[in-house]
């Protein structure tokens, strides 16, 4: 592994079984994350992007270990010493993490209302046995000025506060262990137009002040772009592809990335992009079609994408794609 590279994961998979019948009888597979290869790099952002029900929180929560992957491999670069977190238990996940967090979608379900801000925030810093008493208080005021709150509220409870103060606390909150790895589920989907801005920018600050790396989960490309180094492109359960966040945009290589950078609102009308519907269903994660998954709903599918699934290749420099005629296609990009 690269020494500034923070997370590798390699051929992750999380199949949830589907039980039928009085005898609860295993009957098939939810493959809801489906042989995922993807890395992460130091201070870096990956953007992760595709349609609800792709399986992106899945992942997520699969690369923290909040729930157990069926299989592959999970490997984090914690201070030059490769762990492999997939492969863990529970006792010796423990000291490990610390290192990982999670920034979650909804800040109103995500606090419990019944624990002061100080609770909120101290928790893991008491979980962890980094601090306690006097200290505690004080690195919990510190968390709330680094993330914009006013020191004085760390008695008040979550329903004083707006929903982007809220977001700010469960900022502050992941940030409590001096994590190297982020998740951010969708972190500013849920608040208003005007508030996002103020949360993205202030991810990008403390991703340059502290060296964090994020794995940003979202479904507005416009934020996907504000914010990530890297793109990657999620569809029923496996990534399509991957690149540095221009290189995809500009040059797209799979049909449905094309299709979701059509998609992008512009703010000039006369904007000559054509807007690509996709026809047809998201495949069933259960029922997947033989081939390539998007070949229901793709315009270039061949005979070959029907029956044979598509390799997960590097086509140009640091460019991944898994599309049996990528390099044949002259797909449509987008200028942001």
């Amino acid at each position: 592994m690269n020494n500034n590279l923070v997370l590798e994961v390699k051929s992750l998979k999380k199949y949830f079984p589907i039980k039928t019948g009085f005898w609860k009888k295993t009957t098939g597979y939810v493959k809801a994350v489906d042989d995922i290869n993807l890395k992460v790099y130091e201070g870096q952002t990956l953007g992760l992007v595709g349609e609800s029900g792709c399986g992106k929180t899945t992942l997520g929560k699969c690369i923290l270990k909040a729930i157990e992957p069926t299989s592959g491999s999970i490997v984090f670069n914690i201070g030059g010493n490769l762990v492999d977190v997939a492969s863990m238990d529970e006792k010796e996940l423990r000291p490990i993490r610390k290192n990982m967090q999670m920034i979650f979608q909804d800040p109103y379900s995500s606090l419990d209302p019944r624990m002061t801000i100080l609770d909120i925030i101290g928790e893991p810093l008491i979980v962890n046995k980094i601090a306690k008493g006097t200290e505690l208080v004080d690195r919990v005021k510190e968390l709330m000025e680094i993330v914009g709150l006013d020191s004085r509220y760390l008695k008040r409870y979550p329903h004083a506060f707006s929903g982007g103060q809220r977001q700010r606390i469960g900022i502050a909150r992941a940030l409590a262990t001096n994590p190297k790895f982020i998740v951010c589920d969708e972190a500013v989907s849920a608040l208003d137009v005007s508030v996002r801005s103020q949360i993205l920018n202030l991810l990008l600050d403390l991703q340059e002040r502290f060296k964090i790396s994020y794995l940003f989960i979202s479904h507005d490309l416009s934020v996907i772009h504000h914010v990530s180094h890297w793109v990657a492109v999620m569809y029923v359960g496996k990534i399509v592809e991957m690149a540095k966040t221009e290189q995809l945009f500009k040059n797209p290589k799979h049909p449905y990335t094309e299709a979701l950078l059509s998609a992008i609102p512009k703010p000039d009308p006369r904007s000559k992009i054509r807007r690509i519907i996709l026809t047809g269903e998201v495949a069933n994660p259960a029922n997947p079609p033989e081939g390539c998954y998007f070949h229901p709903r793709c315009r270039f599918a061949q005979d070959i994408c029907h029956k044979e699934a598509p390799a997960w290749r590097e086509i140009e420099e640091n460019h991944y794609v898994a599309c049996h005629f990528a390099e044949q296609l002259t797909l449509q990009g987008v200028e942001m």
